[in-house]
């Protein structure tokens, strides 16, 4: 019988090769992209879960519910983590983890590596495997260091790390330490990201904020003992943010702050170590929890607009089988038997369109991972988790694509049938609701992708305060003093008549080719109000070499000697935090013991992170220590061969570094990275979406002509035009599509609003894109019936009316 049944299948697909080819080929493009989105969702939302005790990691942030709006910030002060320690019990373990980066040398071999400074607690709260060396005294002295195994491999080759002494940093700042452990490398999906470990002692401005409690730098994570909940632990907190943080509510009292509904106004809380990846706020991360679940709402899409194309197909066709499934039934048949060899037809097209959609996965594999910036590999998807998902995935469609229109077939009446009446109630009640279903979602999908499309042109369009163009932004790494690099690029460059402007900067502007980004913010007191601005080191002639207009005072100049000790310029957002309308020659402290900064400049508010957000006040100053970036501004003629010029004067000027200079306006064009592939993914789901909606609707146009071969004949023989078959056969359809246009737009509509909410700087929906979209729908769906109504129309009327 099972053979028999296979015999069947096999020879019912064949004889129906177009409608099976139409099925599998929806189907495998369905299944391909829907792997790629599900895997890159199921990749982002297992961030940070391989830790043992995760659901009682947390990481700490400030809560301020200014007049203006709510803040929330992660950096902290030094002296919190051992305050946190010696008062709560209930803590049972502490950490510190400050951002670093710097030169680590073991005789001939020099690296540049991202080096963290913690507390002896981080081994204890997270699960990194320590492969080498005990995790209880790993880190107890303060000249212990602890690196990954992939560091270890490239700093010290076959030889055994442990014990072995290594330099760390240039010139004065270079210090010696030595291997006490060896970490697993950290896995792809870990928000902590690492290559060695130093105590956070050895931080270079460590000596300096170690008992400040106002100068906040770092993150600091901890773990709760078993029995303290979350809740429980931040009300423990407000006593403790009375007695050392009593100014920062006080302030924001006076500026006009409500408690929130918590009933706080300045609080310490905790987010669990599960969100740290997807919190834009707190974390700064670029992955926010919106677009990952839109990822899988988009691979639902595709695979529900499959399964529609999937049933229409079959319910559609099960009319034709009718009289098959009447004599099956008359021959002795059960209503089983027939459901099991019906939906086994289903099934064999579903698994084969499975099959067919993983080889495309497999060869379109690095085009999706340079495109999204995936990490999918094909031993990430071969993995027991990733093969249920998928074969779950392929369950789902089998049973939803195929039982349907088996059991509906298995339900026939045997007498009615032969009799050549079959009749459902409403039969194309169910066809025209899913058609309507499946241009809705695509319609919709469209509609985002317009959209998110126009958002980012926005985006890049903002004027960011500064002239990005004709800008050459260059690292300066960490095996050269940035200073000193800064000066031999003038001292090289001073008589090229392409070179209009050298300046440096602690802070890159856009992602450059390091990939690295950095963020002082410094919060005080002034005249009673609460004033956070970001601490912005630069160097002579910025101004000039970024085209940033001086509106007072001036700006540094190398004649004043003071200018490198307590001078500064600022934005006017930060002249207006502070409350002066004319700021210049004003003077302020970041802390009572501190220096006495004076105002000497005052410049427009410009962008030095993202035009995704406001434009935040900004305090610029000079300093002794090290730039990070070098600025160049060329003249608009020199912009062919520059580059190639600028590499071979920075082998002169640090051979041992690499050059990875880029263009300052490709660099900012890195910050909408995120909201390009948002873009980027919608236009991919909507293409698709739109191809199988044609698709299904070619497929169903067929058999709805195939139905009414007849009905087509009797009318040209009673003299009906080619024009008004076509208008006729294809009325219905758009009737259709017009309703799914109808309900997509307040949908998109919602949707975008909401996403578009979360900018300050954002496009107004213009009515006229779901105009265009449903006048678009529309012309698809009438060229893609009248394809097959026209050829219809042409039949001679002899053959429509031929007797079967």
């Amino acid at each position: 019988m099972i053979k028999n049944y296979f015999k069947i299948t096999f020879r019912t697909l064949w004889k129906n090769k177009g409608y099976t080819f139409i099925n599998i080929l929806g189907l495998s493009v369905a299944f391909c992209i829907s792997a790629f989105l599900f895997l890159t969702a199921y990749f982002q939302l297992s961030f940070d879960s391989f830790h043992a005790d995760g659901d009682r990691i947390f990481q700490m942030y400030f809560f301020s519910n200014a007049p203006e709006k709510p803040e929330r910030s992660s950096s902290m002060p030094f002296p919190l983590t051992p305050a946190l320690k010696t008062e709560f019990p209930e803590i049972e373990g502490v950490a510190r983890f400050v951002h670093g980066s710097n030169v680590v040398e073991f005789q001939d071999v020099i690296l540049e590596k991202q080096i963290k400074y913690t507390d002896p607690d981080f081994l204890n709260i997270f699960s990194f495997p320590l492969l080498q060396g005990d995790k209880d005294v790993a880190l107890r002295d303060l000249s212990s260091m602890i690196i990954t195994e992939n560091m270890a491999k490239d700093l010290f080759g076959n030889q055994n790390p442990m014990g072995k002494q290594v330099s760390v940093g240039l010139d004065e700042g270079r210090k010696q330490y030595v291997i006490t452990g060896v970490l697993a490398d950290f896995p792809e999906n870990s928000s902590l990201q690492f290559d060695a470990f130093l105590r956070a002692e050895n931080y270079g401005g460590f000596a300096s904020e170690k008992d400040q409690w106002d100068a906040h730098s770092h993150q600091v994570f901890l773990k709760l003992s078993p029995k303290t909940n979350q809740e429980a632990f931040e009300k423990r907190l407000k006593p403790f943010v009375k007695k050392y943080f009593s100014e920062n509510q006080s302030s924001l009292i006076k500026q006009g702050a409500k408690p929130d509904e918590q009933g706080d106004i300045f609080a310490m809380r905790l987010q669990k170590l599960a969100n740290v990846h997807f919190n834009t706020d707190i974390s700064g991360s670029s992955a926010p929890q919106t677009l990952i679940f839109a990822l899988i709402g988009i691979a639902l899409f595709i695979l529900l607009i499959a399964c529609i194309n999937f049933i229409n197909l079959n319910v559609a066709r099960s009319f034709i089988r009718a009289r098959e499934v009447g004599v099956r039934k008359s021959l002795g048949a059960v209503r089983g038997q027939l459901f099991t060899q019906i939906w086994g037809e289903a099934a064999m097209v579903c698994v084969l369109g499975f099959v067919v959609g993983l080889v495309l996965t497999a060869v379109f594999l690095p085009q999706f991972n340079a495109t999204f910036q995936g990490k999918l590999t094909l031993d990430y998807m071969l993995q027991p988790d990733k093969v249920a998902l998928m074969l779950g995935v392929l369950l789902f469609v089998t049973l939803l694509a195929g039982g349907y229109p088996a059991w509906l077939m298995s339900r026939f009446n045997t007498v009615e049938v032969l009799k050549g009446k079959v009749s459902l109630k409403k039969p194309g009640l169910l066809r025209n609701s899913l058609m309507v279903i499946q241009f809705s979602l695509s319609s919709l999908l469209v509609c985002c992708t317009i959209i998110a499309i126009q958002q980012v042109n926005h985006l890049r369009e903002q004027p960011l305060g500064f002239q990005k163009e004709q800008v050459i932004s260059i690292p300066v790494g960490n095996k050269v003093n940035g200073n000193q690099a800064l000066q031999r690029m003038r001292n090289l460059l001073a008589n090229d008549p392409s070179v209009e402007g050298i300046s440096g900067s602690g802070v890159n502007l856009g992602v450059g080719l390091d990939r690295s980004t950095s963020r002082s913010v410094i919060g005080f007191s002034y005249k009673g109000k609460e004033v956070t601005t970001d601490w912005l080191q630069i160097d002579y002639d910025f101004m000039k070499t970024l085209n940033i207009k001086l509106l007072a005072g001036r700006e540094f100049n190398a004649t004043y000697p003071s200018d490198t000790l307590d001078r500064v310029i600022i934005t006017e957002s930060m002249a207006k935090m502070i409350g002066e309308d004319d700021p210049v020659g004003k003077f302020f402290q970041t802390d009572t013991a501190g220096t006495k900064y004076q105002i000497i400049g005052l410049v427009p508010d410009f962008n030095l992170y993202s035009s995704k957000n406001e434009k935040k006040p900004i305090t610029m100053f000079l300093s002794q220590n090290p730039v990070s970036y070098i600025f160049i501004r060329v003249t608009p003629q020199s912009l062919s061969g520059v580059m190639d010029k600028f590499r071979n004067v920075w082998k002169e000027v640090a051979p041992q570094a690499e050059f990875k200079g880029s263009f300052v306006d490709e660099n900012t064009d890195a910050w909408y990275r995120s909201e390009e592939r948002f873009a980027q993914i919608f236009s991919l789901a909507s293409g698709i979406a739109i191809l199988l909606s044609c698709l299904g609707l070619f497929a169903i146009a067929l058999i709805v002509i195939e139905q009414r071969t007849k009905e087509i004949g009797i009318r040209k023989v009673l003299g009906a035009s080619i024009g008004s078959l076509v208008f006729s056969l294809s009325r219905d359809f758009v009737k259709l599509v017009l309703l799914a246009s109808l309900i997509a737009t307040p949908l998109a509509w919602y949707f975008m609003r909401e996403w578009l909410s979360s900018y300050p700087y954002r496009i107004e929906i213009n009515p006229w894109i779901f105009a265009g979209v449903a006048a678009a729908a529309l012309l698809v769906a009438v060229g893609t019936v009248s394809f097959q109504s026209i050829k219809a129309a042409l039949m001679n009327p002899v053959k429509s009316l031929r007797s079967e």
